[in-house]
């Protein structure tokens, strides 16, 4: 199978990309730097700039499959012209894809993308699955809203559309986690708020086995990138804690320091969102690391 990918150098993309060479399929990758086009027999960069609307081509030579990872990250401060550029890095790159796809003469079959948890109401107790139409009206909902309806458009070419709305991913190699075990590792660890604030989380191993599994099963509508085991702020701190066989004794961080130091940004700390995987189990997805325990013990 030949499969092209947004994003391939991104945390989630080099694992997937990784993944995939190791299963002998070929991958093509969009970047949107001219020095990381590599061009070997099975895996081929190619040149892009959504914001120019410029793309090349050739990338959807014999492509079976697009992985649309491509998005500025969430984890930096949110001034008004960065909020504009989250929205844009998401939908002028899907526009771009359908446009190149509709026009040139191909055979994909499959559109996996990335989507967020964000669109969920938050909730400390209710769990929320994929068929739930309820959404909050914040910032990031409405990121999410508009990145998938960007995505739909596949579905007017007769392509079927898959959309992982992931969870915290947990890693040792960048994204949040690193940011948690930083101050625990010297002893200035603590909960977050009331550290009730429950995060529905994925280990990286899992998500992309999980995007492997929706391709190899050829899969569409909306799944939840969760694992079966959302815990509360307080419950990872102390597992990392305990990971790390550090003590927690400061009190907990109060919600306006946080925000003080990170602006909007920090309402993806005390964001509680309680999310169901059993859809993706369902369908015979099994995951190595079901709960946070297994999951940080692997990673430190």
């Amino acid at each position: 199978m030949k499969i092209l990918i947004t994003g391939a150098t991104g945390l989630i993309g080099s694992e997937l990309v990784n993944l995939l060479l190791e299963k002998k399929h070929t991958v093509h990758f969009l970047t949107t730097s001219k020095s990381k086009i590599v061009n070997q027999p099975n895996f081929q960069g190619f040149y892009w700039n959504p914001q120019e609307g410029k793309i090349d081509e050739r990338c959807l030579h014999e492509v079976d499959v697009i992985v649309h990872l491509a998005g500025a990250t969430i984890a930096k401060r949110w001034t008004k012209a960065y909020k504009q550029e989250i929205i844009e890095s998401r939908t002028l790159s899907s526009e771009l894809l359908f446009n190149l796809v509709k026009k040139v003469p191909n055979q994909v079959k499959q559109v996996v993308t990335a989507s967020g948890t964000a669109i969920y109401p938050e909730s400390f107790s209710k769990i929320y699955d994929e068929n739930t139409i309820d959404s909050e009206d914040s910032f990031l909902s409405n990121v999410v809203k508009k990145w998938e309806e960007s995505v739909d458009t596949f579905n007017t070419l007769g392509i079927q559309v898959c959309k992982l709305r992931t969870g915290i991913v947990f890693s040792n190699k960048g994204g949040a986690l690193p940011e948690m075990v930083a101050p625990v590792k010297l002893g200035f660890g603590a909960a977050l708020g009331s550290g009730k604030q429950v995060q529905s989380w994925i280990h990286l191993s899992d998500l992309v086995a999980m995007y492997y599994f929706v391709i190899e099963h050829k899969l569409e509508g909306i799944y939840n990138a969760v694992s079966p085991q959302p815990v509360s702020n307080k419950q990872l701190t102390q597992t990392i804690a305990k990971t790390l066989k550090k003590s927690l004794w400061l009190p907990n961080i109060p919600e306006f320091v946080m925000k003080l130091s990170l602006g909007e940004m920090s309402y993806l700390l005390f964001s509680s969102k309680k999310l169901s995987s059993k859809k993706i189990e369902d369908a015979g997805f099994q995951f190595q690391f079901p709960n946070v325990e297994v999951a940080i013990g692997n990673l430190y």
